[in-house]
């Protein structure tokens, strides 16, 4: 992994894109590359995640489904508000600790949102957004095989998020496998919908997806709530299962 990023980086050079990307720049110079990955993706998706997430969708019950996003999602605001803090978004930070911390204890571990229920929002915050925080560029546009959309900046970013991840808690290889594939599953499961939806409305998914990904993950919120970002891509429903 380290000799490939290094590769990367050496391609890019000079050419790294800040937050914003500026007209006329190239944001996917490897979409050649890019477009394999994403196929071997898709039929790895098709032949193994959806028939497994649409399984597992049908066997168990959308509120366990809903408690088992709400754990790992708890886990993830643990791990946003350690990067708000880094961002120096301090009065943002106490409130996503203050989340955490009802939802880890009212909440038993997360499985219920209480947070939500009592006004403290989730902001979602991640390594590769401080990284961007800090002014570096979003970098250029990375599909990597199994874990999909990504730049170089995020990708400098994956392993920091990785050993925040709620699998890394245990020492165990086959239990950390196995919060990882449950995890893995059931954000498959909530997304059969959606995913139905983008095959039918996008003339080119690779584009669509690699567009959102950028438009996304170039656009970062002051703690005011304001982006500097306005364009956003269409918002679907995580939950809406089949």
């Amino acid at each position: 992994m380290l000799l490939a990023l290094a590769a990367l980086l050496t391609l890019s050079g000079c050419s790294t894109l800040r937050a914003g990307f500026s007209q006329g720049q190239k944001l996917d110079p490897w979409e050649s590359w890019n477009r394999k990955v994403f196929a071997f993706n898709e039929r790895v998706d098709e032949a193994v995640l959806k028939p497994v997430a649409t399984a597992y969708s049908e066997m168990v019950p959308r509120p366990v489904r809903l408690g088992i996003d709400n754990f790992f999602g708890n886990v993830g605001d643990g791990w946003s508000a350690v990067n708000l803090f880094l961002q120096g978004r301090f009065k943002t930070g106490v409130q996503q600790t203050m989340r955490f911390a009802v939802n880890s204890t009212l909440g038993f571990a997360g499985v219920l949102d209480i947070g939500s229920e009592v006004g403290l929002e989730r902001n979602t915050e991640d390594m590769g957004k401080t990284f961007g925080r800090w002014g570096a560029g979003t970098g250029a546009y990375i599909v990597w095989p199994l874990f999909g959309p990504s730049s170089v900046r995020d990708t400098l970013a994956m392993p920091f998020d990785w050993n925040a991840s709620p699998s890394q808690v245990f020492e165990a290889g086959e239990v950390q496998f196995g919060i990882f594939a449950l995890r893995t599953i059931n954000t498959r499961a909530n997304f059969l919908r959606a995913g139905e939806m983008l095959d039918g409305i996008a003339l080119d998914k690779y584009t669509f997806i690699r567009d959102a990904y950028l438009t996304r993950r170039g656009s970062f919120a002051d703690d005011s709530g304001d982006e500097y970002e306005v364009i956003t891509p269409p918002k679907t429903d995580p939950q809406a299962g089949p």
